[in-house]
């Protein structure tokens, strides 16, 4: 398995409320405004998964296999043309102030891992910038409000 790893991303926001938020899939509909829709499309979450289309590799599922409350949620891909694994990791700094760090580890044959190898790197660290972007706070507020 070759590994990827994200930048560390510091985040204006509490680690259980980070948490909160990535741990349901279903949270993601609320932000799916943020993702760059000229490669990924067919969006389609429930608490427990996502699936959505990516040009050119096709449909990709992925499924949460593990909650560590507030610290890690790891991912596996259901659908994939690879095996794929995908953990969250958080961390307190402050109050309201948390690290996260998005790793990926997927099964590239040696013929494929120098073509994908880049575009994977590029793929969790853009993931990571827009999961910081993300306004933690409104999700939340949002999901009490309905």
């Amino acid at each position: 398995m070759t590994e990827f790893t994200s930048d560390i991303k510091i985040l204006p926001y509490n680690q259980e409320k980070i948490y909160k938020v990535l741990s349901n899939m279903d949270n993601l509909e609320r932000i799916k405004d943020k993702i760059p829709y000229e490669k990924v499309t067919d969006f389609s979450f429930d608490q427990d998964s996502c699936s959505f289309s990516v040009n050119p590799v096709g449909k990709v599922k992925f499924s949460i296999i593990e909650r560590k409350p507030v610290n890690t949620i790891k991912f596996a891909a259901d659908q994939a043309p690879v095996e794929v694994n995908m953990w969250i990791q958080l961390l307190p700094v402050a109050e309201n102030e948390s690290k996260m760090k998005l790793t990926v580890k997927a099964n590239l044959n040696p013929f494929l891992k120098p073509m994908l190898s880049r575009p994977l790197q590029d793929g969790v660290n853009k993931i990571a910038d827009i999961l910081a972007t993300v306004p933690y706070d409104e999700v939340v507020a949002k999901e009490y409000t309905n």
